[in-house]
């Protein structure tokens, strides 16, 4: 359901003396986001795995907003040693944080794992998600009404989280591992926005829809070579997908909408049949998975 019915939302909020993290911020869906939050002026961080990728955006978007190059963040999401050393490094800095932007993912044609021996697309796309969100809430909580948004994908809705093999061990293929690794995160979205309610952090989920981007680039072989100009070519630009996350990342009117799923800048009303056995059980995993041995929420 459209909130403003064939009206269009306002993309056009002064986000000054904002601060934003976009994670996953040097291509695609990530950049667009980083660089619209810039233009209405947003202190963006941009956080990268890549220093020399990461400083070609903080260059254009210096460039495109005359004011200084953003501030980096650079941490490989599959190493949980990198996510704690960006938490740290991001915490001691002192600077606020008013939007935290979850975007970063990727997704492997192959099984692939992470030095945990976890399932590369679930680690980076959720488990990281939850390890540095966890990690950032302090700053959040302190920062004053502030908003997280988890960038999932409708693709959730071909998934089913098997507790029994969530690392995929048995009959992997890449749109699996995907749609798990998303409907995670709107499962994480919805019980995360339930147990902050009230508190000041909102919590949403944005499907930005297909998005040209180079998405997978690091996958080897023949078959990324012949699917990524495709998935280039034939989907909507990344400026245009990034839309819906501008909207819920600033728009006043949203400033009290939590645990919520929003697309094609629109509400959608109950995304999933949420189950509430299957949301702490999803909690309680996402604790053991990151080796937390108590709940920062409690």
């Amino acid at each position: 359901m459209a909130l403003f019915g064939r009206e269009r939302p306002p993309l056009d909020t002064d986000m000054t003396g904002r601060t934003c993290l976009v994670t996953g911020a040097t291509d695609g869906h990530g950049r667009a986001v980083a660089k619209l939050l810039a233009a209405r002026g947003a202190e963006v961080v941009v956080h990268a795995r890549s220093e020399e990728k990461a400083r070609r955006v903080c260059h254009e978007i210096a460039a495109e907003t005359g004011r200084k190059e953003p501030e980096i963040l650079l941490a490989d999401l599959s190493r949980a040693a990198d996510i704690d050393g960006a938490i740290e490094q991001y915490r001691g800095s002192g600077r606020p944080l008013h939007v935290l932007v979850n975007n970063a993912g990727l997704v492997g044609l192959d099984r692939r794992t992470n030095e945990a021996g976890q399932e590369l697309t679930f680690a980076v796309n959720y488990v990281a998600l939850f390890r540095l969100t966890m990690g950032l809430l302090p700053v959040l909580r302190s920062s004053g009404t502030t908003r997280v948004v988890n960038i999932s994908s409708d693709t959730y809705r071909i998934a089913k989280l098997d507790f029994e093999d969530l690392m995929l061990e048995r009959g992997y293929n890449m749109a699996k591992a995907y749609g798990q690794s998303k409907l995670a995160i709107l499962y994480f979205t919805l019980e995360l926005g339930r147990r902050l309610e009230g508190s000041g952090v909102t919590v949403n989920a944005v499907d930005p829809g297909p998005v040209a981007s180079n998405i997978g680039a690091d996958n080897p072989g023949l078959a990324y070579r012949l699917l990524g100009p495709l998935i280039r070519g034939l989907f909507p630009s990344a400026e245009r997908a990034a839309r819906t996350a501008l909207w819920v990342a600033t728009d006043p009117k949203l400033e009290d909408a939590t645990a919520g799923y929003y697309r094609s800048l629109a509400h959608r009303e109950k995304p999933l049949d949420f189950d509430p056995e299957t949301s702490a059980r999803l909690w309680r995993a996402s604790l053991e998975l990151n080796g937390f041995t108590e709940d920062p929420l409690r």
